[in-house]
């Protein structure tokens, strides 16, 4: 009776103990686990099969943030972003920083297999106004392709970048 009745109290406590840690888990929804596939060390290759660089994206801040830290093949170029659901406006955002001084803000939603994250509109010193693209795809064989594309007028008119994430070994 007694062993019954300690194990009852046993499970009750592990339920609401559980139950507790749902509910303080502020970015346990589907919508911040979205961008959990680019999670990991990778190996990342330009569209030509040659060497791009080194790519690590991280959980942290419980779980609330991804944190990415590049650094190109050579070595000479490294930059850091900030990846994270925003609640308020229902979207993922990023902030981009790199060595070299630049910066870029994003922002968008998964569809399906792939995080689509843009830029505002911005003029360029052509006196044209663009938009940056970025698409993360979520291959079946594990890899990640990443695709910058810069558009005018909702067209492509240039890639910037288009590189194959594979897992480090």
């Amino acid at each position: 009776m007694m062993r019954t009745l300690f194990t009852s109290i046993f499970l009750l406590a592990s339920v609401n103990l559980m139950l507790a840690q749902q509910e303080n888990c502020g970015c346990c929804t589907e919508d911040h686990t979205a961008f959990d596939f680019w999670v990991g060390s990778w190996t990342v290759t330009n569209a030509d099969g040659t060497a791009a660089g080194q790519n690590t994206i991280e959980k942290i801040e419980n779980g609330c943030v991804l944190k990415e830290s590049w650094k190109s093949a050579k070595g000479q170029f490294t930059g850091s972003s900030m990846n994270f659901f925003n609640k308020q406006s229902g979207s993922w955002e990023q902030l981009w920083i790199d060595n070299q001084g630049s910066h870029l803000k994003l922002k968008g939603n998964r569809k399906g297999n792939q995080m689509i994250l843009s830029s505002d509109e911005f003029t360029h010193t052509d006196g044209k106004t663009y938009v940056n693209r970025i698409t993360w795809t979520m291959n079946e064989d594990g890899t990640v392709r990443q695709l910058w594309e810069v558009l005018h007028q909702g067209e492509v008119a240039n890639v910037a970048f288009d590189g194959l994430y594979k897992r480090a070994k």
